[in-house]
């Protein structure tokens, strides 16, 4: 990839900031997805910079703060173009792989900012999300305390994951909300429904979290259980395994026809895909997906200049409403049973 081969830029929100239109997730640098090349996933880091990709994002939860210590000297080192966003509210104990609860109350968002802010050993944060919704707690009460940070200058710009579309604009009354991270991809639609429009209708950016499918979209793997390692997170997920699997394996032969017609990788298709929902849907998408190699980099920052035909887009279009199997083993962690 050549120096003219940067990307373009959108902006969170209205008054959010100008990132490149593809972010980096950092998760699977040091998180969830086997063993690491500790080296190569730096050097990825700095790539991405070089090519126009300026939205970095972890999160506290991510290895129990280990993700946000991985990439926290590179944030340090390029912190005047680094647009760092980061997360609270999913409790999790290592020493009880099993447990999870969802915080969104006042005390523990402070907590928690506090906590990255060490971590990443910065002053601020770029863009705060939410990163799961706790329905005992009210939308109103957790952005105000949100807001609180923003005022006191810990914060710049306040996100939200995982709501549905009233949960967004009852959280944009109280203080102005720059994005929505949800996943979105050619497998995952159901944001479509709610959140998207609301979104549009509010000025809110949508970042779409594994717009890869978790990396199956890209033919890197076709069951979890055999072909991952013993520690990958994909192995727990439904629709990775067993039966589903295959039937959702046999769903991507017409981003594999597309891409070889094209002279794309099925990864190519899968992001273009997501990055023209801009156009299609008609407000700003910032996908992010993870990778922990600069050849991965290139090849996914390559599809922000992809354009799907309308044909193309039409045999991608049933994908979604096949797919076997939920997005995770407990519904209860999206939002779509909230919708």
């Amino acid at each position: 990839m050549s120096s003219n081969d940067t990307i373009t830029t959108a902006k969170l929100g209205t008054d959010g900031p100008e990132v490149g239109v593809q972010g980096l997730g950092c998760m699977g640098m040091s998180h969830a997805y086997g063993p690491t090349d500790e080296a190569e996933a730096r050097a990825t880091l700095e790539r991405a910079l070089e090519v126009g990709v300026t939205l970095f994002d972890t999160a506290d939860v991510y290895g129990f703060g280990r993700n946000e210590e991985f990439i926290a000297p590179f944030v340090r080192a390029h912190r005047d173009r680094v647009t760092l966003a980061t997360k609270f509210a999913i409790v999790r104990r290592e020493d009880d792989p099993s447990y999870q609860a969802i915080r969104n109350d006042r005390a523990y968002i402070r907590e928690s900012v506090e906590g990255s802010l060490r971590r990443l050993g910065v002053d601020h944060i770029d863009l705060y999300y939410m990163h799961r919704r706790d329905v005992e707690v009210p939308m109103e009460e957790t952005v105000a305390a949100m807001a609180e940070l923003v005022a006191e200058g810990k914060v710049g710009h306040l996100g939200l994951s995982e709501v549905t579309g009233s949960e967004l604009r009852a959280a944009h009354a109280v203080h102005p909300i720059a994005a929505v991270q949800s996943e979105w991809s050619l497998f995952s639609r159901d944001i479509e429904a709610g959140v998207v429009p609301a979104a549009r209708e509010l000025g809110v950016a949508l970042v779409p979290y594994s717009p890869l499918g978790r990396g199956f979209l890209t033919g890197s793997f076709v069951n979890a259980d055999k072909d991952l390692a013993h520690d990958d997170w994909r192995r727990n997920q439904p629709r990775f395994t067993g039966d589903n699997a295959a039937v959702n394996a046999a769903l991507l032969e017409p981003v594999r026809a597309i891409a070889e017609a094209r002279g794309l990788t099925p990864a190519q298709v899968a992001l273009a895909w997501v990055q023209q929902r801009a156009a299609v849907q008609g407000l700003t998408v910032v996908p992010i997906p993870g990778t922990r190699k600069r050849s991965r980099l290139e090849e996914n920052t390559a599809a922000t200049r992809v354009v799907l035909t309308g044909e193309e887009l039409t045999a991608l279009e049933p994908i979604a409403a096949q797919v076997a199997g939920d997005r995770y083993p407990d519904m209860s962690f999206a939002s779509a049973g909230r919708e």
